[in-house]
């Protein structure tokens, strides 16, 4: 994991507890691990794109690379918040 800054929560008395807060990203990771396979497995096949003409099938990669991209850096951002309520009170 790539190194992200976000705002993370803090763990206190009057606030949500450490486990009201994980547990919804813990689900939301899932969610979004889901999201990253069902999106791979929608990869464009070059078959399908030939006969739109040269480059149709390299255009359609890269899209189909920046959404999985788009996907990660929400992963990434969600596993440091995650990590920055788990580290409080250590």
């Amino acid at each position: 994991m790539r190194e992200v800054h976000v705002a993370v929560p803090t763990v206190h008395l009057n606030g949500t507890g450490k486990q009201g807060l994980v547990e919804p990203l813990r689900a939301a990771l899932s969610a979004l691990r889901a999201a990253s396979r069902a999106v791979e497995s929608a990869a464009p096949n070059a078959r399908d794109y030939y006969p739109q003409g040269a480059g149709a099938y390299e255009i359609a990669a890269k899209e189909h690379a920046s959404r999985l991209a788009k996907i990660a850096s929400i992963m990434d951002e969600v596993s440091a918040m995650w990590e920055g309520i788990e580290n409080q009170g250590r």
